[in-house]
């Protein structure tokens, strides 16, 4: 690491909560890393197992929540006594690469206009389980195809100038208490004031999440594409064409909602069959690449297995692009409702109950 009293590149931040070995993991891949110019901050966000300890033993400065309060404010906590140009963000699942930070560093050195960096997990994660190697290989593969240029982030690891952060007011912990998309928010924050950033395809890590089929759907309904899309409709940023909101993607959502409703109205006219076999080659082809991928990296049947998985996401994704519409719909009429009351009340009670009324009151 960094020479004692120096000011280093980077602050590496890492957020905890019951780390477990992949935390170790974490830490001892950060000590292996060829690139030395950072400091180690680790935030202890309430973990209730050895984390604190295990960080101590790896000689990082220690922080605490005081209770969990989610990855977000930790980050935000650790920016705060980082002494780094950049303030570098790394989750305690995942395992760098020796050249990770090297690279990341090399990057912001080269390219002095961009503002953030950001990487991608690589094709071979930890966990072996099917639904979490489908995970991980298919963020990979989207940050690996993707544009270089981007209007999000990813704080799994990711940096971004330590002014600028602060110029954003760090991840907004108030929308996002909790592991959601407060690292996409920061992103697009950043774009609309004309920051640069930067996805860099060879700055990867080795995720250790062992992904479940129901902790991976509840985690990208409610955590990722329902937030996202309000996120979207709130901003009047449109769908922008990036990562997971690809043109591609969006026409398979379709395909799919289209597909289940031929396929439904097939029992009852079987001349729909034709249809519904359209839509399957529909979206074949608008995936094909990401299949080629699949096959190339785990064989036929993992390949196969993959394309139902992959469907169901588009599925599941839709539905949450659905409820996302909804609930933002819904918190607008409130607020619209709310606003009209208070036009109303300004205008039947006198000046003098503003006093007693001011969280209502207000002049029309």
């Amino acid at each position: 690491m960094v020479v004692a009293g120096a000011r280093p590149f980077l602050s590496v931040i890492v957020p905890v909560y019951n780390g477990g070995e992949a935390f170790v993991d974490c830490l001892q891949a950060l000590t292996r890393s060829a690139f030395k110019d950072w400091e180690l901050i680790v935030v202890n966000d309430g973990s209730q197992d050895r984390s604190a300890e295990v960080a101590t033993v790896f000689g990082a400065t220690l922080l605490h929540t005081g209770g969990r309060v989610g990855p977000g404010a930790a980050r935000n906590q650790g920016a705060k006594v980082a002494q780094g140009k950049y303030v570098c963000f790394i989750d305690a699942d995942c395992e760098v690469h020796p050249d990770t930070l090297g690279n990341l560093a090399k990057v912001l050195r080269q390219r002095p206009e961009v503002e953030a960096v950001f990487g991608s997990y690589d094709d071979a994660p930890k966990a072996h389980n099917f639904v979490a190697q489908f995970k991980n290989l298919m963020h990979h593969y989207v940050h690996q195809s993707s544009a270089e240029h981007s209007t999000s982030f990813w704080a799994g690891c990711g940096a971004v100038r330590r002014s600028t952060f602060f110029a954003l007011g760090g991840f907004d912990t108030a929308r996002y208490p909790r592991p959601c998309i407060e690292d996409i928010d920061l992103g697009y924050r950043l774009a609309q004031r004309g920051g640069q950033i930067l996805l860099a395809k060879h700055v990867q890590v080795k995720h250790h999440k062992a992904w479940t089929l129901k902790s991976l759907i509840k985690t990208d309904i409610l955590d990722r594409g329902v937030p996202w899309t309000r996120l979207l409709l709130a901003n009047g940023s449109g769908l922008a064409n990036d990562l997971n909101l690809s043109l591609p993607s969006r026409l398979s959502v379709v395909t799919v909602f289209t597909l289940i409703a031929v396929g439904m109205t097939s029992i009852f006219n079987p001349h729909l069959l034709g249809l519904a076999l359209l839509g399957i080659g529909v979206l074949l082809g608008l995936n094909w690449e990401i299949y080629v991928f699949f096959y190339q990296k785990r064989g036929s049947f993992f390949a196969l297995q993959s394309i139902g998985m992959h469907w169901l996401y588009y599925f599941y994704s839709g539905l949450a692009f659905i409820l996302g519409h909804i609930w933002h719909w819904q918190s607008a009429w409130k607020s619209e409702t709310a606003h009209r009351l208070r036009v109303y009340l300004s205008s039947i009670l006198p000046p003098t109950y503003r006093a007693y009324f001011p969280k209502i009151y207000t002049t029309p």
